[in-house]
């Protein structure tokens, strides 16, 4: 059997009785960190453009979880955009998973009245066709110009709602190949409104590609391993797998995979170092003005990933190993607070930005594609002396060193209190976590009372 329509027999074969409990934890864990980045997204400049230029009409799905509906296609494109326009949404599987797969999910279910287990269901169903096509291809995609999430998202989404819409396995694939052909993200546009789009523009396409495969359009169903197909026009090498059965639902890479949830609201592979950091600074209370010189060790690879070296937005410093290092060293802290253009803009940020020095090593963790072993940080003083952090190899958050229930919560509080969230954190992180007993339509309800 091909690989497409593999995964199209596993879409349609996945039920939620199937699916063990700790892939439906890690679900539930993405359903809730997705939202928590959503609400916090809700009033950024690229959602408010996008909404005003799409001019949604009237709706099944909410957007954002406010007051305001619209078709299931615009709020998963408009979701799908303020999840990610923090870039502070989960990742996994060289991506950001939940960013695409969520906002569809919760669309397209509240069109059709489903349930949160079968939400949770297409959730797996989207992450394992996911991780199917990233297994194949060892080489890095960001170094070949592709935002992975926009190319692997489109596929996931188109199989998350075709399950949601429970397709039979020749429908379903004909959506997986549909999807494929909606892939798209270039890593030239981060640091700019058009990155979270690539999210957004990703759940669209799950939905619009399942909806057509249901009412009879067509696609090859060999779109994925063609060899003029999905894998070989992404891969960096031209060494992608096309030939191997697939693993969808034997071997269960959300179990193996996770999810990393971010402590930090920037690009992920600045996360080690910022770690590195804000230990160093816990223990030597230095200040800006002792500082000579930064060093930051870190792969190649997330060199390339962050390429804005002195940025004057919020927005660009997301994707600055040096802003996150003066951060580090004058807020003691890299948040949303800190995150804004006149925090950016400050003298001493501009300042400390210059100072910092990045060692590249070819050298990559095998565990963790593109990484080097670990990351570390070295501040030399004004007054001679050096100070070396402690070397990182998994970030907090990172499945291996995963969020305490509490922190996951808190993340989740602040994150509705920097949205102005129409529903109470609380009542809302509750919902989330029942979400395989409560339909879509109830989850996203608003409470008496609530902010509009």
């Amino acid at each position: 059997m091909t690989l497409t329509k593999a995964l199209g027999q596993f879409v349609a074969d996945l039920s939620p009785n199937r699916l063990p409990d700790e892939a439906v934890r890690v679900a539930r864990m993405g359903f809730i960190d997705t939202v928590g980045t959503m609400i916090a997204g809700r009033n950024e400049d690229s959602v408010r453009i996008l909404t005003d230029t799409l001019a949604p009409g009237d709706g099944p799905a909410t957007l954002t979880f406010g007051n305001r509906k619209a078709p299931a296609l615009e709020a998963a494109w408009i979701n799908g955009t303020a999840a990610h326009a923090l870039d502070y949404d989960d990742v996994a599987l060289r991506g950001h998973p939940s960013t695409v797969l969520v906002p569809a999910i919760l669309a397209e279910a509240e069109h059709l009245g489903a349930s949160g287990a079968d939400m949770i269901a297409a959730y797996v169903a989207g992450y394992e066709c996911w991780a199917e096509l990233f297994r194949r291809d060892t080489g890095l995609l960001h170094q070949k110009g592709w935002h992975p999430t926009g190319l692997y998202g489109a596929v996931g989404a188109a199989a998350a709602c075709a399950r949601l819409r429970k397709l039979d396995a020749g429908k379903s694939t004909i959506a997986i190949a549909l999807g494929a052909s909606q892939s798209a993200g270039l890593m030239s546009n981060f640091g700019t409104m058009t990155k979270p789009f690539h999210a957004g523009k990703s759940a669209h396409a799950g939905i619009v590609a399942a909806r057509l495969a249901e009412s009879g359009f067509t696609a090859n169903t060999d779109a994925l391993e063609h060899p003029q197909g999905f894998l070989h026009a992404i891969s960096p090498t031209g060494t992608e797998d096309r030939t191997s059965e697939s693993k969808a639902g034997v071997d269960w890479a959300i179990l193996s995979q996770g999810l990393g949830i971010k402590k930090y609201p920037t690009c992920y592979c600045t996360h080690r170092a910022i770690d590195c950091m804000l230990d160093l600074v816990a223990n030597h209370p230095i200040e800006a003005g002792d500082v000579e010189k930064v060093t930051v060790s870190i792969s190649d690879y997330f060199s390339t990933v962050l390429r804005n070296h002195q940025p004057d937005t919020g927005l660009a410093a997301k994707f600055s190993i040096e802003f996150c290092m003066a951060s580090g060293i004058v807020a003691r802290h890299v948040g949303l607070r800190e995150l804004t253009d006149a925090f950016v803009q400050r003298p001493d940020i501009q300042a400390l930005m210059r100072k910092v020095e990045i060692v590249t090593t070819t050298v990559h963790d095998p565990e963790l594609p593109g990484a080097a072993p670990h990351d570390q940080v070295v501040v030399g003083l004004t007054n001679g002396r050096t100070i070396q952090g402690d070397p990182v190899a998994r970030a907090t958050g990172h499945a291996s060193r995963p969020l305490t229930d509490r922190q996951l919560y808190d993340k989740f509080a602040d994150c509705l209190d920097a949205g102005d969230s129409p529903i109470p954190a609380e009542v809302l992180f509750q919902r989330l976590s029942a979400i395989q007993s409560i339909g879509a339509r109830d989850l996203t309800a608003p409470t008496a009372g609530a902010r509009v």
